[in-house]
């Protein structure tokens, strides 16, 4: 029985490896990074987004993970797998009141107080979705604080069945004034060939040689958990809360083929 073991990412503390714990930290850490960034393959802005996003991954790479989200009328399909929307993507984008494309969100945080929410001439001011430009900052900020919680996950795909298998461990280090946490578990899906409006002067490296298409990665293709998570109520200091989640793998999506061996794993806990 073939298997293929995927990347572990998660958000608040990143564990790359395998009931008291098993294999997520019980140490206090600081919180890692989430930046879901909205985009489209019409958008000429958004492959500057992307190269932005990817340079800060590659600063923290143990610490900032990226979720592409292909959403909005910059997404509409323009042929044959080219239809990278899901069904999660558009009520994700909402609920961060974006004024435009190319946005995106760290951590969820709405980061008003400092002046980094989006705006736009027409008077709309976005909540947690913040310009490309303040995306950093954002990042540096959190990266600095301490988190009250650890994600830890371990994860492989049965090639035979192409049956997908998540085990998360989630630790609490510290107290929180809220009583219930959602954890959220995305499929995103590198090296996607594609269309993407701007791609050789916004993110000239992500061009395949090849074909002149543009390099997709990071790609948002499923949740996990659901569009807003799966529900952990005990958060006292000390709890552990572990589960398992399997998911077998379709041939595509909306067209778009799920390629097994460039899928990733990405696991946080939200509020």
């Amino acid at each position: 029985m073939k298997k293929i073991i995927l990347p572990a990412f998660a958000l608040l503390t990143f564990i790359a490896s395998a009931q008291s714990p098993t294999f997520v930290s019980t140490a206090a850490e600081n919180k890692n990074i989430i930046l879901e960034e909205f985009t489209g393959h019409a958008c000429v802005a958004c492959p500057s987004g992307h190269l932005i996003g990817q340079d800060l991954h590659n600063a923290n790479p143990n610490d900032v993970f990226l979720i592409n989200i292909h959403t909005g009328s910059y997404a509409n399909p323009i042929g044959p797998g080219t239809d990278f929307n899901t069904s999660f993507g558009g009520a994700i984008a909402s609920q961060t009141g974006l004024c435009g494309y190319p946005a995106g969100t760290v951590n969820r945080r709405d980061f008003t107080a400092n002046g980094w929410n989006q705006t736009s001439t027409n008077g709309c001011v976005a909540t947690t979705a913040m310009s490309r430009s303040d995306w950093s900052s954002a990042a540096n900020l959190m990266l600095a604080e301490p988190s009250p919680v650890n994600v830890g996950l371990e994860s492989s795909i049965d090639m035979a069945s192409n049956m997908l298998t998540v085990d998360v461990e989630v630790y609490y280090t510290g107290s929180q004034t809220i009583t219930t946490n959602m954890l959220n578990i995305a499929i995103v899906q590198n090296g996607i060939l594609g269309p993407q409006t701007g791609g050789a002067s916004g993110n000239p490296t992500a061009i395949d040689p090849s074909t002149g298409l543009y390099t997709h990665n990071h790609m948002l293709r499923h949740m996990l958990t659901g569009q807003w998570g799966e529900q952990i109520s005990n958060l006292t200091v000390g709890s552990l809360y572990a589960n398992q989640f399997t998911w077998i793998i379709p041939n595509n999506i909306n067209g778009v083929a799920l390629d097994a061996t460039n899928l990733a794993v990405v696991a946080f806990v939200s509020e």
